[in-house]
């Protein structure tokens, strides 16, 4: 069996059904190539980034003085909704589909994912989805009722025909997420590399690992709240209707199973990163490797039990509360334990301030603040003060933005290098770094202060005489820092992608896999498959006194999964069957329903 080598002097692979590397329109549509399929969820994550940033702008301008009336009433609630809705479910999460897709196999040592065809599926029903949703903006409205889309808020009475693309866009993410869990479930525990045991596994990919667990069992029950709302504004029932008997709680409960492993969902990933990043920049391994993977695993448990601190005003009583409060107490002694060992990673480091590394050093901080504003949140009578308030505004974007955004662009100039074969401009790098948390700090954390001053969320002006003004406008100059360093980002991207300086196979002097191929990996990624012995495979090999390169005596036999229309197209019959219920053309969804089984029947009966 091949050791971790450049396997120079051996025998090529032989090829069966060999996947050729093309890039034409028809190529990108029928890819199964978990590389290119990770480049589409990129280039999709980052247009949700830039029109939630575009979203974020507007209302921005309009909160920036008082007694403004550019976008009033349902207009600002209806940019507040999908400013919030895009930027997690079409900006954040694409771009850890991204790292997800093109990284994971290369850092397990894996030629694809388990189901090729089904990791197609799910990116067209995930695509589908987003431009079902804004396709509201030309056919109704954007919906105005908050990215948590309370009921009655959602009712047929209350909301506009926009909810009703909101619910249905929100169901097809919903399965391309679910499909996507079980998809990198099966890939992570059965496609390791020889050796490479579950300790061995790189802590970037046991978080996805953790991650996709929380999208199989944390997107059903949002599914079952969304299909109840269906039935109440399609065919009217009462699910929510309290006047017939209905519960506006219910909603709440199966919104926040979802939504709050969903911030785990966001989070995880960046802290895989960073764990990634701080070794490979610090020139020594990570402080307590399998403390911070436990870390993240408890975290994925427990973030199942502390939904209800989210409803601590709607009345669940104090058994409830208490409850909640304790387990959300509880995740932060994990998150702490991963803190410490960031820090202890840093420890008499001799570090290299890369781009890469700037972020993520500063990821530290900036989640360490969105944390303890969270552990003040598990205590109800503090909830009950806060609830709804600037605070609960700052709280958050300190975790998804300060953390989980911040995370990934470290991610981005980190892993970007091996996707492109080129490296991005440190300059540009250090100015779109220093613009975007400049500009972060300075709209976020006066919220803080806007809370505890009285200033609730959602409204779209405010009073001269409340005192809210100068952290108002302060705010929106940072919000202005945060769009023009994204827009240097994406200018840093396509030149360096480009012009960049040649980044070779292993820029960094990394630790793992993915950098012992050459940048871009061809399309089967390993020539030989890898053999593991350590937590830091590819170190072991350049540094180990005595390592001896093998190669095999044989050539290896390779075989990759043939390209296919089905996917995009059973994708195209389900946002079919969903077009035909907003319409009320029911002949669409019954064509579309049986496009489905007919297209699995012959996508399952497709030679691989």
């Amino acid at each position: 069996m091949a050791s971790i080598a450049d396997f120079a002097g051996a025998q090529p692979p032989v090829y069966h059904q060999e996947r050729e590397s093309k890039y034409g329109l028809s190529d990108w549509l029928t890819t199964v190539d978990h590389k290119k399929i990770g480049i589409l969820y990129g280039i999709s994550g980052l247009a949700g980034l830039a029109v939630g940033g575009l979203e974020a702008l507007l209302f921005r301008i309009q909160l920036a003085q008082p007694d403004q009336h550019i976008f009033v009433g349902d207009q600002f609630n209806g940019l507040v909704t999908m400013h919030a809705t895009t930027m997690v479910f079409m900006a954040v999460m694409p771009l850890i589909a991204a790292i997800s897709n093109y990284f994971v196999p290369l850092m397990i040592g894996a030629r694809d994912v388990a189901f090729p065809r089904l990791n197609a599926f799910s990116y067209w029903t995930f695509l589908f989805g987003v431009l079902l949703m804004h396709s509201s903006l030309i056919f109704a409205e954007f919906p105005a009722a908050g990215w948590t889309g309370y009921a009655p808020l959602t009712t047929k009475p209350y909301g506009a025909g926009g909810i009703d693309f909101w619910w249905a866009g929100l169901a097809m993410l919903a399965i391309s997420s679910m499909i996507a869990g079980v998809n990198f479930v099966v890939t992570i525990l059965n496609m390791r590399a020889p050796g490479m045991t579950l300790m061995r596994v790189p802590v970037l990919a046991w978080m996805i690992l953790v991650v996709q667990f929380l999208l199989a069992f944390s997107f059903p029950p949002v599914t079952v709240g969304l299909i109840l709302l269906a039935f109440d504004r399609t065919f009217g029932s009462v699910f929510y209707e309290t006047s017939m008997g209905g519960d506006p709680h219910l909603w709440q409960h199966l919104f926040w199973l979802f939504g709050h492993p969903e911030v785990y969902v966001l989070i995880l990933p960046s802290m895989g990163i960073v764990s990634e990043v701080l070794p490979v920049f610090s020139r020594k391994p990570l402080f307590g490797h399998h403390a911070v993977i436990f870390s993240g695993i408890f975290i994925g448990f427990v973030g199942f039990g502390v939904w209800g601190h989210h409803m601590f005003t709607s009345g669940m009583g104090p058994i409830a509360d208490a409850a909640f409060a304790v387990t959300t107490a509880i995740i932060a002694v994990p998150t702490g334990v991963k803190i410490f060992n960031w820090l202890g990673t840093l420890v008499h480091a001799k570090m290299r301030l890369t781009t890469a590394m700037l972020f993520a050093v500063t990821f530290i901080p900036q989640f360490t603040i969105g944390g303890l504003s969270g552990v003040m949140h598990a205590s109800p009578p503090l909830d009950l003060q806060q609830h709804d308030s600037y605070f609960v505004v700052a709280h958050f974007h300190y975790v998804l933005v300060g953390g989980a955004l911040t995370g990934l662009f470290a991610g981005a100039y980190f892993y970007l290098p091996k996707i492109t074969g080129r490296l991005l401009d440190e300059t540009l790098g250090k100015i779109h770094f220093w613009m975007f948390i400049i500009g972060f700090n300075l709209t976020f954390f006066p919220m803080h202060l806007l809370g505890n001053n009285g200033m609730p969320r959602r409204i779209f002006t405010y009073p001269a005489d409340a005192g809210w003004n100068t952290e108002n406008m302060i705010g929106t100059i940072g919000v202005v820092f945060q769009v023009v360093s994204v827009l240097i980002f994406f200018y840093n991207m396509m030149v360096s992608s480009k012009k960049g300086a040649v980044a070779g196979s292993d820029p960094w002097d990394a630790n793992t896999l993915e950098w012992m191929i050459p940048s871009p990996p061809p399309v089967h990624n390993f020539d030989f498959t890898p053999v593991v012995l350590s937590e830091r495979p590819l170190w072991d090999h350049k540094y180990t006194p005595g390592f001896e390169i093998t190669v095999p005596a044989q050539r290896e036999e390779i075989h990759m999964p043939s390209y296919s229309w089905r996917p995009i197209i059973v994708s195209g019959f389900v946002l079919l069957v969903l077009i035909g219920l907003l319409s009320h053309i029911w002949a669409l969804s019954v064509v579309g329903g049986v496009g489905i089984v007919v297209g699995v029947y012959f996508w399952v009966s497709e030679p691989v």
